[in-house]
C-alpha cells in the first residue's frame, strides 16, 4: 500500500465523489503488482498523472489491472514518457516474431498450421494494441501530448498493425498459393487505401477505420486450381478484416468498415485500377467525391499505389470551380441532422448542430469547390485546409481561426469521450457520473461549466456554417412567388405579362417568349435533375433583380444567352445561386455591357471572379501580375505543356476580365485601361519565354554563350535556369500596339524575335545536343506555338510576325546582327516606320541593350524629307483605299480620314525625319510622348500637339467603348465630325 499512500495529494484533489472509486481501483492495481513481484520507476509526473487518468478511463484502468505488466513495461521502458515518431509502431511490431509471441489455448493447438499462426498473429496485434492505446490515452488524458500528437499516433498505430497483418498474410497467402505477378514479373501486392479521418491522420480514439482495397493487374496462379489473383486477393483481403475486425477474448485491433469501396456492399472486396477507373469516372456519387477527400493509402505496394491515386485527383478536384458541392453538402448534413432528430442524438458532438462534421464540411466544401485550380487545397488535415482558407480570405480570417480552436476542442472532448471505456460513440454522456468524469479529465470542475463551454463552441461552429452554405438565406434567396410564376409558366399569357411588367420588363412579349424558348432549350432539357433544381432557384431571383438595372430588357437577354452557353456545366449556375452578391454583380456588369456575357461564355471559369468586388475591379500591376504568374507556373511541371497552355490562358482571362469590369464601371481610365492590357500581355511573353527556355534546355542543354554570358553557370552539376533578365540570347521584340503600350482587348501581338550566339554551328551540351541555330529556331517555335496554339480555352494570342526581316518568307528567329544589317540595307520605309514603335519585351538583358542600340541608330539615320514625306503619304493612301469603310456617314476610328492611322503616319514621319537632329525622339514607342517629344523638337506647333493627343485618345476611348458593346471600330461620322476635320487639316500641313 506504499505506492497509494505516495499518492493522498493527488486523491485529496479528486472531486469527492470519484475519490472513493479510484482509491479502491487503483488499489486493486497495486495489490497485483505487489503479488508479482514487479518493480516500476516512480517520478513525480507520473504519480500526478496517474489519479487522473485512472479516474479518466476505466479502459485504462481495466487494462492495467488485468495485466499490471502492460503499464510497468511501458513505464520502465520510457515508451510512456516518450514522444514516438512514424516508425515506432512498425519498429515496436517488427521486434519479435508472431510464433514466440502468445499461448495458445488448448482447442487452438488442434486447428492446421495456417490457422494457428493467423491466431497467434490476431493475439499478438490486439495485445499491442491495447499496450499503445493505454500508452496514448494516459498521454492525452495526462495532458503530455498535444492534439496533433494524439490523432497522428492513432493513425500511426493503424497504417502498422495493417501492414504487418498485411505482410504476414500474404507470406502465407503465396506459400500455399502461388505469387501473383505484375506484366514485368515483379510480385504484386495489394494497394489498401485509408479514407475518412485515418487518410488524414486525424484518427479519433476509438475509431473503426475504413478500407478499400485494389490491385493493379489482373491474371491466374499456376496451381491446381488456376486460381485467379480477383479470388487470392479476395481471400488475403476477408482475412485481413477478420484479423483487424474480429472480437476475440482479447478484444479487436480495429473496428474495420469496408463499406465505402465501390458498389458498396454489394460489389467486390476488392477491384482491380481499371475497374476502379470505371466505376469512378462512370458510376460514382457525388458523395464518394467528399469521401475521397483524404484517402491516402496506408499499406500495400506503394510504387503502383501511386498510380492509383494520381486516378483519384481528377475524381475529387475538378478542374473547374465547382459550386454545386455547396448544394450537396448541405443536402448531407440534412439528411444527418433529420436521423439524429429523429433519434433524439442531437448532442452528438460530432454529427449535431456545431459538431466536428460541420466544421470538415466547411473545409471540403472549399476544397471541392477550388482545389482543382489550388493545388495547396488538396491536402488532407482539415486545420490545414482552415488555415489556408484563412490566409486565402475565403473564410474570414477571424472565423477560421475560430473553427480552428473549435475543431481542436471538440476534438479532445472526443477523444476523453471513448478514452473512458473505448467505446465508438460521439454522444455525450447522459449518466451524471460520467458526466463528471468526463468534465473532470477536461479540467473543468464541473459538468454545468463544461457544457456552456461547448454549447458556445458548437453554437459558434454553426453560425460560421450557416454563413457559408447559406442555410438561412434559402428561403428567401429565391426571388418573389411573382417570379417564381413567371419562371415555370404556371399562368396565363396575360398575367405572366403583368408580372414581368412589375419586374421592370418593357418588351413583355418578347421577353416572356425569350423565357420560354430558354427553358425549352437543347441546354436546358439536357440538364440532370440537380442541374434543373439549381435552375429553378436561381432564375426567379435573376428575373426578381432586373429592376436593378436601367435596361432589364437588354440585360436578361444577354444573361439568358449566357445561361444557356454555360448550362451544360451547371455549377457556374450554382455559384450564382449561392451567391447573390456574385448574381448581382453579373447583373451590374452584364447593363453595362454584353462583351461581358460573350467573355464570360467563353471563358466560364471566371465566374468566380465575381464573388469579390475588390479583386474584381482592381486589375493587378505588372509586378503583381509577375508574381502571381510565376506562383502559378511553379506548379506545373517543366516538360507538362498542355498543362502551361491551360493555366496561361486562365492567367489572361482572369486578368483581362478584371480591367473589362473596371473599365466598364469607370474605375480606371482609357490610358490604364492600354497599359493593364499591356502589362498582362508583357508578363504571359516573359514567362512564356522562361517556359520554352526551360524545355528545351531541359531536352538539349545550353546552347553556346556568348563571352558576356556568366561562365559560373555552365557546370553540369550546377543546371543553370532562366531567371529574370537572364543571359539567354535570345529576345522578343514588340510592335505596333503592343510596343506602344496601347494594346486592346482584342488585340493580336506583333512579334519579332531576336538572338545572339558565337557559332550558330556550335552544339549545345545536352543530352540530344542541336546546332546553336537550330536551339534558337525552335525557342522561337515554342515559344510561338504557346502563345497562339487554338485550345478549348481559346488562343492565348493571335500572333503577328510579318515584321520580322523579309517577311513570311524570312527566318522565325534573326541574328541581332543580320536584324540590324537588313534594317540598314533592306529594310522598306513601312517597316521603319513599325521601328518607331519596337519595344523589348522579353529576354535577354544584354540582347536588350543591343537591340535598343540598332533601333535609336536606325531611327537616327538622316532621310531626304520630301522623299520619305512622299512614301509614307502613299502606304497611307494605300492603307485607307483598302481597310477604311466604304458605309457613308460612317467613321472608321482607325482607317477614315482624319482618324487613328493619320495620327500615328504623322508621328512615323517626325520621328524618321527629325531623329537625326535630336536622337531622344527613339527613347519612347508610345504615340502621346513622341508628340510631345516631337512638339519639344519644334516639328509641330503645342496646338497641334494638343489636337492630335486629344483627338487620339478620344478615338481609343471610343474603341474601347465599342469593344465592349460588341461592336466594331465604327461610328457615325458626326460624332466626331469635326475632331476627324482638324487631324484632317494637320495632316495636310504635314503630310502633303
Amino acid at each position: 500500500m506504499s505506492f497509494i499512500k505516495n499518492l493522498e495529494p493527488e486523491f485529496a484533489a479528486l472531486p469527492d465523489e470519484l475519490r472513493a472509486t479510484v482509491i479502491a481501483s487503483l488499489t486493486k492495481w497495486d495489490e497485483r503488482v505487489t503479488e508479482l513481484k514487479l518493480n516500476i520507476t516512480q517520478t513525480p509526473e507520473f504519480s500526478e498523472a496517474i489519479v487522473k487518468v485512472w479516474c479518466s478511463s476505466l479502459f485504462v484502468a481495466e487494462s492495467c489491472i488485468r495485466k499490471p505488466e502492460l503499464l510497468v513495461d511501458l513505464v520502465n521502458s520510457g515508451d510512456l514518457s516518450a514522444i514516438y515518431n512514424d516508425n515506432s509502431y512498425t519498429e515496436k511490431l517488427a521486434c519479435k516474431p508472431v510464433e514466440t509471441q502468445a499461448e495458445l489455448s488448448p482447442g487452438t493447438v488442434c486447428m492446421p498450421q495456417a490457422c494457428r499462426e493467423q491466431a497467434r498473429l490476431m493475439t499478438k496485434l490486439r495485445d499491442f494494441r491495447r499496450r499503445e492505446m493505454v500508452r496514448i490515452a494516459w498521454r492525452d488524458l495526462a495532458g503530455w501530448a498535444e492534439l496533433s500528437e494524439t490523432l497522428t499516433n492513432l493513425s500511426w498505430l493503424a497504417d502498422a498493425c495493417i501492414q504487418y497483418a498485411l505482410d504476414f498474410l500474404y507470406r502465407e497467402a503465396c506459400e500455399l498459393r502461388g505469387t501473383p505477378l505484375l506484366s514485368d514479373g515483379s510480385a504484386q501486392q495489394i494497394v489498401v487505401l485509408g479514407m475518412g479521418k485515418l487518410g488524414a491522420y486525424e484518427l479519433n480514439y476509438s475509431s473503426d477505420i475504413d478500407l478499400i482495397f485494389a490491385y493493379a493487374e489482373d491474371g491466374v496462379l499456376q496451381d491446381r486450381k488456376e486460381t485467379t489473383y480477383g479470388e487470392f486477393f479476395t481471400r488475403l483481403c476477408r482475412n485481413l478484416v477478420k484479423v483487424l475486425d474480429e472480437i476475440t477474448v482479447d478484444g479487436f485491433v480495429f473496428r474495420t468498415d469496408i463499406r465505402l469501396r465501390p458498389y458498396g456492399d454489394s460489389g467486390p472486396i476488392i477491384m482491380t485500377f481499371d475497374g476502379m477507373e470505371n466505376y469512378y469516372q462512370t458510376q460514382a456519387r457525388e458523395w464518394e467525391r467528399y469521401a475521397m477527400i483524404k484517402v491516402r493509402q496506408v499499406a500495400g505496394d506503394f510504387k503502383t499505389g501511386a498510380q492509383l491515386m494520381a486516378m483519384f485527383r481528377p475524381f475529387v478536384y475538378r478542374r473547374y470551380l465547382d459550386y454545386g458541392a455547396f448544394e450537396e453538402l448541405r443536402s448531407l448534413k440534412a439528411q444527418i441532422t433529420q436521423e439524429l432528430r429523429r433519434k433524439d442524438r442531437m448532442e452528438n458532438i460530432k454529427l449535431g448542430p456545431g459538431g466536428i462534421r460541420e466544421i470538415e464540411f466547411i473545409g471540403q466544401a472549399f476544397q471541392l469547390i477550388r482545389g482543382g485550380n489550388d493545388k495547396a487545397l488538396q491536402t488532407r488535415p482539415i486545420l490545414d485546409v482552415l488555415q489556408l482558407l484563412g490566409e486565402r480570405e475565403l473564410l474570414a480570417p477571424k472565423d477560421a481561426d475560430q473553427l480552428n480552436q473549435s475543431y481542436r476542442f471538440l476534438r479532445r472532448v472526443e477523444n476523453h469521450i471513448q478514452q473512458y471505456q473505448d467505446q465508438q460513440t460521439h454522444d455525450l454522456p447522459t449518466d451524471p457520473a460520467v458526466q463528471r468524469i468526463l468534465a473532470y479529465s477536461l479540467d473543468y470542475s464541473d459538468w454545468t461549466g463544461f457544457k456552456q463551454d461547448l454549447d458556445q463552441v458548437r453554437a459558434q461552429v454553426h453560425e460560421v456554417f450557416d454563413q457559408v452554405f447559406s442555410l438561412s438565406k434559402q428561403d428567401g434567396s429565391t426571388g418573389s412567388p411573382r417570379t417564381g410564376i413567371i419562371w415555370a409558366c404556371v399562368a396565363d399569357e396575360s398575367e405572366l405579362m403583368g408580372h414581368l411588367k412589375e419586374c421592370g420588363i418593357q418588351d413583355t412579349g418578347s421577353i416572356l417568349a425569350a423565357i420560354k424558348d430558354f427553358k425549352n432549350s437543347i441546354a436546358v432539357r439536357r440538364l440532370t435533375a440537380k442541374g434543373a433544381g439549381v435552375l429553378d432557384r436561381l432564375m426567379p431571383q435573376l428575373i426578381e433583380a432586373m429592376q436593378q438595372v436601367d435596361n432589364p430588357d437588354e440585360t436578361l437577354m444577354r444573361i439568358l444567352g449566357l445561361f444557356e452557353a454555360v448550362a451544360g456545366r451547371n455549377v457556374y449556375l450554382s455559384l450564382l445561386s449561392e451567391n447573390p452578391g456574385a448574381l448581382s454583380q453579373l447583373i451590374k456588369l452584364s447593363s453595362a455591357s454584353p462583351w461581358i456575357c460573350d467573355y464570360l461564355s467563353q471563358c466560364p471559369v471566371l465566374f468566380d471572379e465575381l464573388l469579390d468586388t475588390r479583386s474584381l475591379y482592381e486589375p493587378l500591376k505588372k509586378a503583381d501580375l509577375d508574381e502571381q504568374l510565376k506562383v502559378l507556373l511553379a506548379q506545373i511541371e517543366v516538360q507538362d505543356l498542355e498543362q502551361l497552355m491551360v493555366v496561361l490562358r486562365q492567367f489572361k482571362q482572369l486578368n483581362v476580365l478584371r480591367v473589362a469590369a473596371a473599365d466598364i464601371m469607370g474605375a480606371i481610365p482609357l490610358m490604364v485601361v492600354s497599359d493593364y492590357l499591356t502589362y498582362i500581355a508583357e508578363s504571359i511573353v516573359g514567362h512564356v519565354v522562361e517556359r520554352a527556355w526551360l524545355m528545351l534546355t531541359d531536352k538539349h542543354g545550353l546552347p553556346p554563350v556568348p563571352s558576356q554570358f556568366p561562365t559560373g553557370l555552365r557546370h553540369t552539376h550546377h543546371p543553370w535556369r532562366y531567371t529574370d533578365n537572364a543571359a539567354i540570347g535570345f529576345a522578343v521584340i514588340g510592335f505596333g500596339k503592343l510596343g506602344g503600350i496601347e494594346l486592346g482587348y482584342g488585340s493580336d501581338l506583333d512579334l519579332v524575335f531576336l538572338y545572339d550566339c558565337l557559332d550558330g554551328n556550335a552544339m549545345t551540351d545536352g543530352g540530344k545536343p542541336i546546332s546553336c541555330a537550330q536551339f534558337y529556331g525552335r525557342l522561337g517555335l515554342k515559344v510561338r506555338h504557346i502563345l497562339d496554339t487554338k485550345m478549348l480555352s481559346g488562343v492565348l494570342y493571335e500572333v503577328d510576325m510579318r515584321l520580322r526581316p523579309n517577311g513570311d518568307s524570312g527566318l522565325l528567329v534573326s541574328h541581332i546582327n543580320a536584324y540590324e544589317d537588313y534594317l540598314k540595307n533592306q529594310a522598306w520605309t513601312w517597316e521603319l516606320q513599325a521601328l518607331v514603335r519596337g519595344r523589348f519585351i522579353a529576354g535577354d538583358a544584354q540582347l536588350k541593350a543591343q537591340y535598343e542600340a540598332i533601333r535609336s541608330r536606325i531611327l537616327s539615320l538622316p532621310r531626304d524629307t520630301e522623299s520619305l514625306k512622299k512614301e509614307v503619304r502613299e502606304m497611307r493612301e494605300k492603307m485607307r483605299e483598302a481597310l477604311s469603310t466604304k458605309d457613308k456617314d460612317k467613321f472608321d476610328l482607325k482607317q477614315s480620314k482624319g482618324g487613328i492611322a493619320d495620327i500615328e503616319f504623322i508621328v512615323q514621319f517626325g520621328v524618321l525625319d527629325q531623329a537625326a537632329l535630336n536622337v531622344a525622339l527613339t527613347t519612347y514607342t508610345d504615340n502621346v510622348r513622341l508628340l510631345e517629344g516631337l512638339q519639344q523638337q519644334g516639328f509641330m506647333s503645342k496646338a497641334d500637339e494638343q489636337t492630335l493627343k486629344a483627338a487620339y485618345c478620344t478615338y481609343r476611348d471610343f474603341g474601347h467603348k465599342q469593344v465592349l458593346q460588341g461592336d466594331k471600330a465604327v461610328i457615325d461620322e458626326a460624332e466626331v465630325a469635326e475632331m476627324s476635320a482638324e487631324v484632317e487639316r494637320i495632316w495636310h500641313e504635314y503630310m502633303e
